[in-house]
């Protein structure tokens, strides 16, 4: 069993990116965006990770798009639904990717 990260990189920079799961490290204790499978979109602060992309995350606004064909019409309906979560734990096989929220002035 692994433990998810929640701790600096040993002997790396404060701010250096050398591996692909730096910019996650990073991003620990920040805002974050990530996408999903299956139309779902999160953003929130990322308390903890690990190496499978597992992640925990504070405070999460989440957004989820779907769309449905009518048969007879051939025409689709969007439905954005949207919810918070004071906490919540996403399977990392369900990230698609992360990115840092950017910073507002």
């Amino acid at each position: 069993m692994t433990e998810l990260a929640t701790y600096n990189k040993p002997g790396a920079a404060a701010d250096s990116i050398e591996e692909p799961m730096d910019l996650v490290l990073l991003s620990l204790k920040e805002k974050v965006f990530v996408k999903c499978r299956f139309g779902r979109e999160l953003r929130g602060k990322l308390v903890a990770y690990d190496e499978h992309l597992n992640l925990m995350l504070s405070d999460v606004e989440e957004k989820i798009t779907t769309s449905d064909i009518d048969p007879l019409t051939q025409q689709e309906t969007i439905k954005v639904q949207k919810k918070n979560h004071s906490l919540i734990f996403l399977r990392g096989d369900l990230v698609i990717a992360i990115s840092p929220t950017p910073q507002t002035a």
